[in-house]
C-alpha cells in the first residue's frame, strides 16, 4: 500500500496553484477542469514528479471552515512537507513573503517551522534525521 494523493482544502485553487507552484516550488501535475469554477488541480515535488499528488481542494463543504478555523486558531498544521534544511528554507520564503506562525525549532533530531499558505492553512516544514 502506498500514499499516492492527499489534499489541502484551499479558499481559491488559482491563488493556491500561485503560492503552491510559484513560493513552495511544487510543479503542476493535473489541471482538470470540472465544470464551473473548480478543477482536479494536483501538485507534486518538482524533485518527484511520479511522487505522492497534493490535491488542490476547493473548501466548499461546510464542514471545512470550522475545521481548518479550529486548527488555526489552536496553531496545528494541516499538512508536513520534508524539506532539506529548515533555516535555509525559512529564509528562502520570508524573502518571498511568506508569513511564518513557527519560526524554526529544533526539537531533538527534527527541525521544524510553520507557515500560512494564505488560503486557509498552516504548514509545517520539517527536517528529518536521514
Amino acid at each position: 500500500m502506498r500514499i499516492r494523493l492527499t489534499s489541502v482544502f484551499v479558499d481559491d485553487q488559482a491563488k493556491a496553484l500561485r503560492f503552491y507552484t510559484e513560493i513552495l516550488g511544487f510543479a503542476v501535475k493535473h489541471d482538470v477542469p470540472m465544470g464551473g469554477e473548480h478543477r482536479w488541480l494536483t501538485v507534486t515535488s518538482a524533485d518527484e514528479p511520479d511522487g505522492t499528488e497534493l490535491l488542490l481542494e476547493p473548501a466548499g463543504h461546510p464542514a471545512v471552515k470550522p475545521y481548518r478555523d479550529a486548527l488555526v486558531q489552536d496553531g496545528i498544521p494541516l499538512a508536513q512537507f520534508a524539506v532539506d534544511d529548515v533555516h535555509a528554507e525559512y529564509e528562502r520564503l520570508r524573502a518571498l513573503g511568506v508569513r511564518f506562525t513557527q519560526e524554526p525549532l529544533e526539537m531533538g533530531p527534527v527541525t521544524t517551522a510553520v507557515l500560512d499558505d494564505t488560503c486557509g492553512n498552516l504548514i509545517q516544514i520539517a527536517t528529518l534525521p536521514g
